[in-house]
């Protein structure tokens, strides 16, 4: 045994001697690139990418049109590539906000909570594939950063008082036809995984007393039609992309990244539907006073989880130029570093200055109130001006939460209206503020910069006042019609019993923490006696106990 091991460690350290030598012996290789002929390793990446990788006919004299198709077609790729790494990212904000709503909810719903936010992206998808997609870009025409989107060219339109308005895409459903074209698919996930962001905002609002199949229905109905429709008058070349063309209104609605089509949209559904829906029971007594503030199982998990969410946003915002040469991404992505740490401090401080402590749970939603709110002006705005709009929006966070609260007695278990609703507003309102002329020249087919009302044009800041009113009436009026034909139909809230129960079981037939049985609480019967009809007590988790 002695001499085997002796021997291992003979070969171990002639092996070792043998890499060390080596590594200082610079080989001489052949290569089959363009010319054949001795090229050394190139540590350094100089030598590496030459006129000889690039294909022409005859590679000693190749034409001019050769070389520019070559580097046109490495421009289009880099783009691409770059579009899909940052919807990438943005798809896996879904885990963030599926945490970040589970932690700010309780135990005995995890299961469900997870549920809804891990299928709405699977349904969203689907159904945005199927008509969403032509309906918001089918008319978007030609997106000339990744390669054109030919065949989205076919938008339905009205003609009013001499002028031609957008309405929606009737190109690429099912991204059949000549929608089977690169940039199309690129143009897809991107546009994909923005939709799927706003269809999940109203899970966590919704969350402990939401029907899984009322659920699915919304999740179809908002990415084939509701979402689209929407994201077509502001992106797809709609009628709010024309208010400039058309009436000299600025650049007309100009929403960089998405405070207004995906975070407003979401933050208004959440209202509506916590609003119609009711609170959750227990929490309010018979004349609107919280008696029973529910309070989050997991804080740790939401503040690990928002951080997920802020490295998401790299994707959201620098990606939305579409463009990976487009050096304007440094700009957008600072910041939007610096507005979500505005958010977070200026939440802090002043739940502190009023409360006597700094709120974990309004700390992380003051950052994403900041990075929700900087969305839209991203790309237009300094940084100084990027602070002072997450400033404005961590304290509008707490104070929006507090309002919707208390004053509309709306219980919104995750403050997705205040986070995302109001501070979506704030971002679109905040880019006809403070856009400084520095980028956005031709921005909706309108010549010049972007400025704001604090630069000298205050026509900016009428055009996104107009796309706010439009977002808050046109979302309102669907889904209050959405939401009571739903509830007709099949019904939106479980009964009293499932929810004081858990909706785990009856409604997803798995704990979602199977280490813990439920039991009655001492909650449980003040919380039961409210709830009229209710038979069942009130139950807490608790961890199992050595006994079988």
């Amino acid at each position: 045994m002695k001499r085997r091991a002796n021997l291992l460690c003979k070969v171990v350290i002639a092996a070792l001697l043998a890499l060390t030598v080596g590594s200082f012996v610079t080989p001489v290789t052949l290569h089959a690139q363009g010319a054949i002929g001795q090229v050394k390793n190139d540590p350094n990446g100089s030598a590496t990418g030459t006129a000889a990788d690039v294909t022409v006919k005859d590679p000693k004299n190749p034409t001019l049109g050769e070389v520019m198709d070559t580097v046109g077609h490495t421009k289009v790729s880099i783009n691409v590539m770059w579009t899909l790494i940052t919807g990438f990212l943005v798809m896996f904000m879904q885990a963030g906000f599926a945490m970040v709503e589970t932690g700010f909810t309780r135990a005995k719903n995890v299961a469900h909570t997870m549920s809804m936010n891990f299928m709405v992206y699977a349904i969203g998808m689907l159904g945005y594939w199927v008509c969403g997609y032509a309906i918001q870009m089918g008319g978007v025409g030609a997106v000339a950063a990744l390669g054109g989107t030919a065949p989205l060219n076919h938008e339905f339109t009205v003609t009013l008082f001499g002028k031609t308005f957008g309405l929606f895409g009737l190109k690429g459903f099912f991204l059949s036809g000549d929608a089977y074209d690169v940039g199309v698919y690129a143009l897809f996930l991107f546009q994909m995984v923005f939709m799927d962001t706003a269809a999940t905002i109203p899970t966590g609002a919704m969350a402990e007393r939401w029907k899984f199949s009322s659920f699915v229905v919304f999740g179809f109905f908002m990415s084939m039609f509701a979402y689209p429709l929407f994201a077509n008058w502001v992106w797809g070349g709609g009628w709010l992309a024309q208010l400039g063309s058309n009436f000299g209104i600025g650049h007309s609605h100009v929403n960089f990244t998405s405070s207004s089509v995906v975070h407003m949209q979401g933050g208004m559904i959440a209202l509506i539907f916590c609003w119609l829906i009711g609170p959750r029971h227990g929490k309010y007594d018979k004349n609107g006073k919280i008696v029973h503030p529910i309070m989050p199982h997991s804080i740790p998990l939401t503040i690990l989880c928002t951080f997920i969410l802020a490295f998401g946003w790299f994707g959201f915002n620098p990606g939305s130029t579409l463009a990976g040469g487009d050096l304007r991404i440094s700009v957008v992505a600072v910041n939007t570093m610096l507005a979500g740490a505005a958010g977070a401090l200026s939440a802090m401080m002043y739940v502190w200055s009023r409360f006597g402590k700094p709120d974990p749970s309004m700390m992380a939603n003051g950052m994403l109130a900041g990075l929700v709110a900087i969305t839209a002006p991203c790309a237009f705005v300094t940084s100084i001006s990027a602070v002072i709009i997450g400033l404005v929006a961590g304290v509008l966070v707490v104070w929006a939460a507090l309002f919707v609260e208390r004053t509309l007695k709306v219980d919104d278990p995750v403050g997705a209206v205040a986070v995302h609703g109001f501070n979506g507003a704030w971002g679109v309102l905040a880019l006809g503020l403070f856009a400084d002329g520095t980028y956005g020249d031709g921005w909706n087919g309108v010549p010049g910069t972007v400025r704001g009302l604090f630069y000298g044009d205050a026509r900016q800041f009428v055009a996104q006042s107009i796309g706010t009113a439009t977002c808050i009436v046109f979302t309102f009026t669907v889904f209050y019609a959405f939401f009571k034909l739903v509830d007709v139909l099949m019904g939106n809230r479980v009964t009293a019993d499932v929810e004081l129960a858990g909706l785990d079981v009856p409604e997803m037939g798995v704990l979602g923490y199977p280490d813990f049985v439920l039991t009655p609480g001492p909650e449980g019967t003040s919380v039961a006696a409210a709830v009229k009809g209710a038979t069942i007590p009130h139950p807490v988790l608790q961890p199992l106990t050595g006994k079988s």
